[in-house]
Parts: structure tokens; sequence; C-alpha cells
């Protein structure tokens, strides 16, 4: 059998290993397997336990903080090199640090283009990912990247609710396209929310730019941290009397009491997908799994064949 005929492989990163399995079981193939080595001052090193040479790698892992999540996905495109792994994709449902992708004050770091150039060095010779908090991170890789989008899973479940009087609406200003793009397949209007910040995570002021009255409203954002937005955004809606408000957020961080802000919110349902495990399961949350999507993906990268048709927006 030449190298070209070997079948792939797959390995999953410690903090994404229940959406790994999904994909797996997805793509008909089993995890290759990895054990870690945990040093007592916090290092570790993975290891491939199987052999990878010649062939095509996919190392799944999301990589929100800690840094450490980061670092385990740099470890092992190091060693899939280093072991002599044909191609090497970094399948990273959640890119992290993908906030970081200007200068927006002085003295900043770029951080989404530092994580770029480590991935690269690291042994990545292809990065597949979804919903990048902005479109140009991709400009950042001298490699390929399949950016895929979550509208592809959200779209159906969206299109089960049969919602009268549907709308959808950004919560901020530099989410419009994206708000645009949902718009144009459901065939309906658009609203958006222009927010002021006192500082990060801090809202000091939101207007709401169209009428929501007797609609059925539908939030749509990359990522879901603090949960602040969405839940004022929520209830401003409500008030200038909206029938009901959902919200669909790709990757849901959900950090400190955003859990508690969504249950006490004027939200009917929050719509996330599994790149980033949830902490807890709450009510109000739906999960849409990511998993068939990118599992169909993979297999279209493994046998060079196009993955156009998996684009809604």
């Amino acid at each position: 059998m030449s190298s070209n005929q070997l079948s792939p492989k797959l390995f999953a990163c410690s903090q994404s290993t229940a959406l790994a399995e999904k994909i797996s079981k997805e793509y008909g193939y089993e995890l290759g397997k990895v054990t870690t080595t945990h040093f007592n001052d916090g290092e570790f090193q993975p290891a491939f336990e199987e052999s990878v040479r010649g062939r095509r790698v996919f190392l799944i892992g999301s990589t929100f903080p800690s840094a450490d999540n980061l670092m385990e996905m740099l470890l092992m495109l190091d060693a899939a090199k280093r072991a002599s792994a044909r191609h090497i994709t970094a399948v990273m449902p959640y890119f992290g640090w993908a906030r970081q992708d200007r200068k927006d004050k002085p003295r900043v770091a770029i951080g989404a283009k530092l994580v770029a150039n480590l991935l690269q060095t690291a042994g990545a010779t292809r990065i597949m990912t979804m919903d990048l908090h902005a479109d140009q991170i991709q400009g950042f890789f001298e490699k390929p990247v399949d950016h895929l989008y979550a509208s592809t899973i959200f779209m159906p479940y969206v299109n089960s609710l049969k919602l009268d009087n549907l709308t959808i609406a950004s919560p901020d200003m530099g989410g419009s396209k994206r708000a645009y793009a949902y718009s144009k397949h459901l065939h309906s209007d658009v609203v958006i929310c222009y927010k002021q910040r006192k500082k990060a995570n801090v809202i000091s002021h939101m207007e709401l730019i169209g009428d929501v009255k007797g609609k059925n409203v539908i939030l749509v954002d990359d990522m879901i941290d603090t949960g602040g937005t969405l839940a004022h955004a929520a209830n401003l809606m409500k008030e200038r009397g909206a029938l009901s408000v959902r919200a669909i957020c790709t990757h849901p961080i959900l950090s400190g009491d955003a859990y508690e802000k969504i249950e006490n919110s004027a939200l009917t349902e929050l719509i996330v997908s599994d790149t980033i495990p949830l902490k807890k399961v709450t009510s109000k949350i739906k999960v849409v799994s990511c998993a068939p999507l990118f599992a169909d993906v993979m297999h279209k990268v493994q046998d060079n064949t196009s993955i156009s048709g998996q684009f809604l927006m």
C-alpha cells in the first residue's frame, strides 16, 4: 500500500475528548491512543502510542483558556511532526485568543497572529476551525485554513422551530455581517444592537436599531463569554415588544456568572454548539453538535474533494 492510500489517524487533546469521540464516530474511525505524562511542577508531555509515519493526522482540540489547552495542541503537533506524519491538520473547533486580532490600543500584542505562527512552527500543515471571531485571521496563516460556519448546523434547528414573524438580530455592530447572512437564508428582517462599554465585558449603554414589536427574535453571535451582552439585549427586546428572544452562539465560553445571567434573562433559549464543553446543563441551553460537520469536512480533506458545499455563509 502506498503512502497516499494509508488511512488517516485521529487523536484528541484532553480538553476536547468528548467532542473528538463524536467526530471519530461520525468519521468511522476510532481515536488513536495518546498518553500524557504530568510532572509535579505542572509541565506535561503527550505521546502517541501508535505509529503515525507517512499518515495524515487529525489532531482535535479547542484552545480555550487555560493556556495549557493551546500548549497541549502545540506539543502534539510537534510530536506528530517529529514522528514523520505526512500531513498534520489541527482541528480546532474553537480557535482561542482570536479576540486579539489587531492592535486596538497602544502597546498590546496581536495574540491571534502569535498563535497562528506557533501552530505553523509546531508542525500544522492545515488548520480546520469554525466561526472565527474575525474572518481576517485566516490571512495570518501561510497554510490552508478550512473556516467552517456554524450556520450549517444551526439552520436546520432554526427551521424546525417554525417561527412566524422571525427577525434576526446582532448584539453589536461588529456582528452585523453574520446577522445579514442568517437573514438572507431565513428571508427575515434584521435589527442591530448598538452598545457602549466602560471596559471589556462591561456595558454602559445599549440601543436598538430596528423594530422588534410582535416579532420572534433570534440573536446570533460567534461566542458567549460572560453573557452580559446577550442578557441585556434580550431584556431590551422584550421591553420593546418582542414575542420571544432566542440566541445562537457558536462557542459557549460562559465564564463567571454567565449561567445565572442566562437563566435570569428574558431569553427563551440559548442555542450553542459543542466546540467547548459546558460546565453544567440548564433548561435554557440547547446544544447542537458540530461533530457531523467536522467529520464530513475531514473526509473531504482526506479524499481531496471540494468542501464548498458545506458553506451556507
